[in-house]
């Protein structure tokens, strides 16, 4: 009895002594797993904050250094283009006819943003953009420095949108007097499109500390301090997230909108410029936090084995395997099951992919044949009148008359032809066939082609077209089929108007734009207008792929097709295409 007692007292002291043991492993563990994060926290955190201000300072001088080419070689223009003949003279003889084509040759040679002569008054005779021509700079900071030096001089100026226009400017003297004013502008906005794409953000101050150049354009023509006022958390939980965002790491060098970052600054040898980048602590924080993930996981699947270890001796390792059989078995039968199923969905998925391809086919075809109908049905129409009018000249012992007329049904054959081309090839989209179109002799083909529709009926066309060529480069048939198309609805709108009317205006900007207006019953939905197959008109009148197709087409061209209604009633279709030779950055800011 005592024996078995003592052998109880033993096996309970044993116990205590393995349980102790187990809290001295695990607190041991816990111990020194938090210690390692700790200091590789640290050590971690003070390396890659230093490799991340290296690279920064890397891309600052390599910033600097782009700016400080662009700018010494801008400004050497002005003192060669100080004594070109070719300007002198215009600037004696008051003739600048040929002022804007010599300083476009210029401007591709030695590839500046743009060029401007001005002549005593201020005003702009010669420019490589030639909006600007006949705008007055008498109050420009940059012709009144150019006046007052002999010298080239530099000048910022802000505009009205918040940027600043940069420019190199020297006067032109002839006998010893300032005859004019030679501009050139410096395009440094694109160094903040290019310094946007990366996540630092950057500015460039002057010699007093105002901001001229940064990825942010709320900080434009403002000091640095009042950029970067910090903005406080507005609840107790925003700052608690604060202070933990910033525990772990160096204190940060100021905040930008609230956000700790890394502050990096150089000079920029022109005019007492400075560069200053301000570099988020997100990529040091998330390149730590990766080392410490994997740290952390580690000393857990280290933890875990450990607790496996210690109490496996309190488990019947027979059991478990049992156990284990058993769940392996059923999880293997559900497994089959869910294989079997599968399989039969495949099944089931590849049948319905091979009926809908069936349906797809069918679909394009009819799209097509309705297409083609569509189109086809005013050079028909206009080739039935023409063969009419034919038949009543030949009659009349008029043949030279018949003969244009049988000319205009070849030139529609020729038409039919080509647009059943287009069609065939509706689906690829190709631009193999564009060239430089005037739109002015657009419309008046497309007006050629509607005038047996016009003549039918007494309508009003008022056209109002620039002087000058519209030139854009375009498929030409497939840009005609776009006006008539839009023109044929106009005409069909005001089909029970009593004075219909039509208005074509074609304008130029910084896009070509032709307006097609009616007086007609107006738009009931514009938001399926454009989709294939919508149609307000009765069966048979039309399949509603008009302007769907005419859509595509100015999306193909790079334009943009937009419909509205107009005040006094009616409805404005706005046909947008680029102009040829258009300027990049007025095409990318669309």
């Amino acid at each position: 009895m005592s024996d078995t007692n003592s052998d109880q007292i033993r096996d309970g002291v044993s116990a205590q002594v393995v349980s102790w043991r187990i809290k001295v492993i695990i607190t041991s563990l816990v111990v020194v797993a938090i210690a390692v994060v700790l200091v590789t926290n640290r050590w971690l955190t003070e390396r890659f904050t230093e490799t991340t201000r290296n690279r920064t300072e890397l891309r600052l001088a390599l910033y600097s250094g782009n700016m400080i080419s662009e700018l010494q070689r801008t400004s050497v223009v002005p003192l060669l283009l100080s004594g070109d003949p070719t300007l002198n003279e215009s600037l004696k003889s008051g003739n600048f006819s040929a002022t804007s084509q010599r300083l476009i040759k210029v401007q591709s040679e030695i590839g500046v943003a743009s060029i401007m002569l001005l002549d005593r008054e201020g005003r702009v005779v010669g420019a490589t953009n030639r909006n600007q021509l006949g705008m007055n700079f008498r109050t420009s900071a940059f012709y009144v420095d150019a006046l007052r030096a002999k010298d080239t001089v530099f000048s910022a100026e802000r505009r009205e949108s918040g940027g600043y226009d940069f420019t190199y400017s020297r006067s032109i003297q002839i006998d010893g007097k300032a005859a004019g004013i030679i501009a050139v502008s410096v395009d440094l906005m694109k160094y903040e499109r290019a310094w946007a794409a990366f996540q630092d953000a950057v500015l460039v101050t002057d010699s007093e500390g105002t901001v001229i150049l940064a990825t942010t354009p709320q900080w434009r023509g403002v000091p640095v301090a009042e950029a970067l006022a910090v903005r406080e958390p507005l609840s107790p939980l925003g700052r608690a997230l604060q202070a933990t965002a910033d525990w772990a790491q160096h204190p940060p060098d100021a905040y930008v909108q609230g956000q700790a970052v890394m502050k990096t600054e150089a000079r920029v040898p022109f005019r007492g410029w400075r560069m200053i980048t301000f570099t988020a602590y997100d990529s040091v924080r998330e390149r730590v936090n990766g080392v410490l993930a994997l740290e952390i996981m580690g000393f857990a699947i280290l933890l875990a084995l450990t607790f496996y270890v210690l109490s496996r001796r309190a488990w019947s390792q027979s059991l478990s395997f049992q156990r284990e059989s058993a769940e392996l078995r059923l999880l293997n039968a559900r497994l089959q099951r869910e294989i079997a199923e599968r399989e039969k969905v495949q099944k089931d998925l590849a049948v319905a992919e091979l009926t809908l391809a069936q349906s797809s086919k069918l679909a394009a075809l009819g799209e097509m044949s309705a297409a083609v109908s569509h189109e086809l049905n005013q050079p028909l129409a206009a080739m039935k009148t023409y063969l009419a009018g034919a038949r009543l000249l030949l009659q009349r012992r008029r043949p030279e008359e018949a003969l244009s007329s049988f000319q205009r049904i070849d030139d529609l054959i020729e038409r039919m032809g080509a647009i059943t081309r287009q069609l065939k090839s509706y689906a690829r989209k190709g631009g193999e066939a564009f060239e430089p179109v005037d739109m002015k002799q657009a419309v008046s083909s497309a007006l050629s082609m509607m005038e047996p529709t016009l003549k039918s009926r007494v309508i009003k066309i008022t056209r109002t077209l620039p002087r000058q060529p519209v030139l854009v480069m375009a498929d030409r048939i497939r840009l005609e089929q776009v006006i008539i198309n839009l023109l044929r609805n106009a005409v069909d709108a005001t089909k029970d108007k009593p004075s219909p009317q039509i208005d074509l205006l074609l304008s130029q900007g910084e896009t070509a734009v032709l307006t097609v207006r009616d007086n007609g019953t107006g738009i009931t939905d514009l938001e399926n207008l454009f989709e294939p197959f919508y149609t307000t008109k009765k069966p048979g009148e039309g399949v509603g792929l008009g302007l769907a197709i005419s859509s595509g087409i100015v999306g193909e061209l790079g334009g943009r097709l937009t419909a509205r209604n107009a005040e006094g009633g009616g409805a404005v279709f706005e046909m947008q295409l680029p102009l040829i030779g258009a300027p990049q950055e007025q095409q990318a800011a669309e």
